[in-house]
């Protein structure tokens, strides 16, 4: 792939939780300088972005019910809906994982095709975030039926803020796992894409996610990724 087809597949996220209109506006001329595909940026920030991006070909899309997923269903649609009124095209949600644990499905189900309707009313697509790290393999596999049962553009591995304690005791924010594509690709409808997220920190990363069906690749390590640098940056 050349330099140019990688950036079109790279959401660049501007969603670490310091960065203001300052961070937006400096990030936002990344992204047109490289053409990505769009920008995710936290939702106050969407008519900004929007603003900034006018005169280009990069999406703005934005962040619901994140990082952790567990606002109402109704407050994730009312917050969906006024991200697309204000004009992103691209929602990304969190599903709400306590149900998960909770084995309540159907509640997913809802809250998730709640969700993609509204934003398919406003010509948006939705892609639907996991947090893998603290889900079972059986856990994932019925998520991504949900999905497409539910019709969504994509499922996405992580948010880059799903925290989990390593064997050392320390707290580690978990991304994309190759795991995890290879898993959620074979078991996700041809009509829905797979998005990885967490930990992407180079063009050798998305070669090796691209392999196993990654379409659609977030971060904020853009410029080293396409540069060919190295970065530590999570999410």
């Amino acid at each position: 792939m050349t330099k140019e087809q990688i950036a079109k597949m790279i959401d660049h996220a501007i969603l670490h939780p310091t960065q203001g209109k300052e961070a937006l506006i400096a990030e936002c001329k990344i992204a047109e300088k490289y053409n990505v595909a769009s920008v995710c940026v936290k939702p106050y920030a969407v008519n900004d972005a929007v603003s900034l991006l006018k005169h280009t070909n990069v999406m703005v899309g934005t962040v619901i019910g994140f990082p952790h997923g567990n606002s109402s269903i109704d407050i994730k649609v009312a917050e969906a809906e006024q991200a697309c009124k204000h004009g992103a095209v691209e929602i990304d949600m969190v599903i709400n994982n306590g149900k998960v644990t909770d084995g309540d499905y159907k509640y997913i189900l809802n809250e998730i095709g709640s969700i993609n309707s509204v934003v398919k009313d406003h010509g948006g697509i939705v892609k639907v975030i996991f947090e893998t790290a603290y889900l079972s393999d059986e856990q994932i596999i019925i998520l991504c039926d949900i999905c497409s049962k539910a019709g969504v553009a994509f499922v996405k591995t992580s948010t880059g803020f799903g925290f989990i304690s390593d064997s050392s005791g320390n707290m580690k924010a978990m991304g994309a796992t190759l795991h995890h594509i290879d898993l959620m690709r074979k078991n996700s409808a041809h009509t829905v894409s797979v998005k990885a997220s967490g930990g992407i920190k180079s063009i050798s990363d998305i070669e090796k996610l691209y392999a196993l069906g990654a379409t659609r690749f977030g971060t904020s390590s853009t410029v080293n990724i396409l540069e060919g640098l190295n970065s530590n940056a999570d999410y």
